[in-house]
């Protein structure tokens, strides 16, 4: 067994797996516990939307590691087990099965969790969430066409989730409609002007929008959702539902256990600084659940992408064993949809630009647009341009940093981004 201090992660995600994986490349020499609730060894999420919801990725390529590599590292890795308290004084994690644990320090990876629909019928079978390996799964099943039939598939929220399954329920031939009570899809993730162009993608593949409109109930025949009531009086016949209306912080044990945390119009999540420290200086917190003091933006922000997890979870485990950590990287998220591919950095939410610009005709699937606040540029998205995300997250730095651009410059194609660095 290690000898030394025993760090605690709770949470057997990607941001835990690689917190685990930082300390003992770092050097720590001592007990290392991951407790997972599920029982699945850690893996990654995006493809559940994606590759592996349409068949195209093998379950193997999800894992963070190899099987082996657990017990290969000494990391006592726990499946199926769920924390269900906290002893600060005593610094001990109780555990469903009995169990408890000791810790000198602790790191919570505990992630998010679906929204749940709360509308007459919202529990009826055909009603899908996307969280899990098995709830991808269960997904992939139902979008199996009818034999002779089309499926009809009603998905409840336009956002990241709602059209990445919309893109492969299309692939798979069902017939899709999305409900959104927001003007456009994304809209709150990057706004209007991006969200119609999204809106057009989808719309030239098919998927019938309903926006300004939500589920107020979901009929049922034999148990079985047949069909969704809108608040604007539609009735939409549903052979699947997918309910993908946002995510909320696992909040409950470190809220139990007295750590501060912030409200859900602040986007709620643990508390933490730049070093991802909560409230209490022992116990850390990154991923989706952590609340984020961010050096570079300026604001507090809960950033629930894949590239925070990769990079937050190794950024604790840093300031776990005490090295200087700033946690400033810029956020940053991708998507597959279709033949359009993206990749956008920063956060470009309604209320934190002023203007759009864009490098190329956005009505393609080949452009980049950035989101500019005073002439500073704050975000921005590659479609289907590769290989100039290093030079747009460094002009997103700049721009923080108070640089302004010419935006002419900035929407021609023939000056490099590099260049309006200079």
């Amino acid at each position: 067994m290690p000898e030394g201090p025993a760090y605690v992660i709770i949470g057997a995600s990607l941001a835990g797996a690689k917190a685990a994986e930082t300390l003992r490349e770092d050097g720590f020499g001592g007990t290392i516990v991951l407790i997972g609730t599920e029982p699945e060894r850690p893996y990654e999420r995006p493809p559940l939307s994606k590759g592996y919801l349409l068949g195209n990725a093998d379950k193997s390529s999800l894992y963070v590691h190899e099987e082996h590599w657990y017990a290969g590292n000494q990391v006592d890795l726990r499946p199926s087990v769920t924390a269900i308290g906290i002893d600060r004084g005593a610094r001990r994690v109780d555990l469903d099965n009995g169990d408890a644990v000791s810790y000198d320090r602790l790191l919570l990876t505990t992630g998010a969790y679906p929204r749940v629909l709360q509308v007459p019928g919202g529990d009826l079978d055909g009603v899908h969430y996307l969280r899990t390996t098995a709830d991808s799964e269960a997904l992939a099943t139902a979008l199996v066409p009818i034999p002779g039939e089309e499926t009809r598939v009603v998905i409840v929220g336009g956002g990241w989730i709602g059209l990445e399954v919309a893109a492969a329920a299309r692939e798979k031939g069902c017939a899709v409609t999305v409900l959104e009570p927001e003007p456009t899809p994304l809209h709150r993730q990057i706004g209007p002007e991006l969200g119609e162009r999204f809106a057009d993608l989808h719309r030239a593949h098919g998927v019938e929008f309903r926006l300004g409109d939500s589920a107020r109930e979901l009929r049922s025949q034999e148990g079985r959702v047949i069909a969704v009531l809108t608040t604007e009086g539609a009735e939409l016949p549903a052979d699947v539902v997918v309910v993908a209306i946002g995510a909320a912080p696992n909040v409950a044990l470190a809220e139990a256990a007295g750590l501060e945390v912030a409200v859900p119009e602040a986007g709620g999540g643990v508390l933490v600084d730049a070093a991802l420290r909560t409230s209490d200086p022992d116990i850390f917190a990154a991923g989706d659940v952590a609340n984020v003091d961010h050096p570079l933006l300026g604001r507090r922000v809960r950033v629930e992408h894949w590239a925070n997890a990769l990079h937050g979870g190794p950024a604790a485990a840093r300031s776990m064993i005490g090295q200087q950590v700033s946690y400033d990287r810029v956020p940053y998220f991708f998507s597959d949809q279709y033949d359009l591919g993206m990749e956008t950095s920063g956060l470009p939410e309604p209320g934190h630009y002023d203007e759009v610009v864009y490098r190329g005709d956005p009505t393609t699937l080949e452009f980049i647009a950035f989101w500019l606040s005073g002439g500073a540029v704050v975000a921005g998205m590659n479609v289907n341009v590769w290989d100039v995300t290093g030079d747009i997250q460094a002009l997103i730095r700049a721009g923080y940093g108070g640089a302004r651009v010419d935006t002419a410059r900035l929407a021609d194609p023939d000056v490099s981004l590099a260049a309006l660095l200079g």
